[in-house]
């Protein structure tokens, strides 16, 4: 009775970390790949960690991975 209507069905929370593991790859590889030319504020870093961007890009694509594979099956 609840979950009828739901957007997207019952697999909702799969969407869901489908699109937030693809956006932090993303957002991770393209902070590596092309750092901002200007500085915005004072405290600012001329590009991202390499490490960190690194490790948090895996996790993203794992994430959206899994959770296409989740779709999938």
């Amino acid at each position: 009775m609840f979950g009828e209507g739901l957007l997207l069905g019952d697999d909702l929370i799969v969407w869901i970390l489908l699109a937030l593991g693809g956006a932090m790859f993303a957002g991770n590889v393209v902070a590596l790949v092309r750092p901002p030319e200007v500085k915005q504020a004072e405290g600012d870093l001329d590009s991202a960690p390499r490490g960190r961007s690194i490790v948090m890009a895996a996790i993203g694509f794992v994430c959206a991975v899994a959770a296409l594979a989740a779709l999938l099956s």
